[in-house]
């Protein structure tokens, strides 16, 4: 067998294999789960709550509890 079957043979192999997705935004956007009472913006439900103090804060001159609280 020459090198140019084992070339082929690995495009073949290749053309074979499926890709999976590999953007991540869907995963990103459902994982939205925490949102500001006052303007509505989504939070990752990761985020740590000084994140949600620092944004209670800057963005409203509110406490957390107004906010964020359920």
């Amino acid at each position: 067998m020459g090198n140019g079957a084992k070339a082929q043979q690995k495009r073949d192999r290749k053309k074979d294999e499926k890709k999976g997705p590999t953007s991540q935004l869907k995963t990103n956007a459902a994982a939205k789960t925490i949102k500001c009472k006052t303007c509505f913006q989504d939070f990752q439900s990761t985020t740590n709550r000084e994140g949600l103090e620092a944004h209670a804060q800057n963005k409203h001159n509110k406490k957390y509890d107004d906010c964020f609280a359920s």
